[in-house]
């Protein structure tokens, strides 16, 4: 996949209206429906104004980071590749530009593990996990009722 200049390795998804989670801790039910959890959120605009100052943040948008994890696959997955707990948890960006016309939500493509790992126990977490992760990608497209014309990237 190839999306807005980065190459194959994400899985990306344009959600027209301009809504990001509405605040800390608030986050739509998609990825809950497929078993990932959220542990992280790490606001990046707001780390930037505080380290940076409010330029870099207003240049960068609204930007936040979602540690997002599945702990029966996180477990099969370094039961297998103990190595590949340096890929966890599955960071989720959910991002809308200065201009605030469309929100983007973009995870790694859980097949970067079977790159990285020979093991046929890696390939089947990491199929699991693309299945549904592009489940609960397409469900957060589809979370706001009141903009049907949400554009999900299968």
């Amino acid at each position: 996949m190839t999306h807005e200049g980065v190459q194959d390795g994400l899985h990306p998804l344009h959600h027209r209206p301009p809504a990001l989670p509405a605040g800390r801790g608030t986050h739509p039910a998609g990825p809950d429906r497929e078993g990932f959890g959220i542990l992280t959120e790490t606001d990046i605009a707001a780390t930037f104004a505080a380290k940076l100052g409010p330029e870099a943040a207003a240049g960068l948008g609204e930007y936040v980071i979602l540690g997002a994890c599945n702990p029966a696959l996180a477990s099969r997955a370094l039961a297998a590749e103990p190595q590949l707990g340096a890929l966890l948890p599955c960071n989720v960006v959910v991002r809308r530009g200065p201009d605030g016309q469309h929100t983007i939500i973009e995870a790694i493509d859980p097949q970067t593990m079977v790159r990285l790992s020979s093991s046929p126990q890696v390939r089947e977490v990491a199929d699991d996990a693309d299945t549904r992760l592009r489940g609960a990608l397409v469900s957060l497209g589809r979370a706001d009722p009141a903009h049907p014309d949400s554009d999900p990237v299968p």
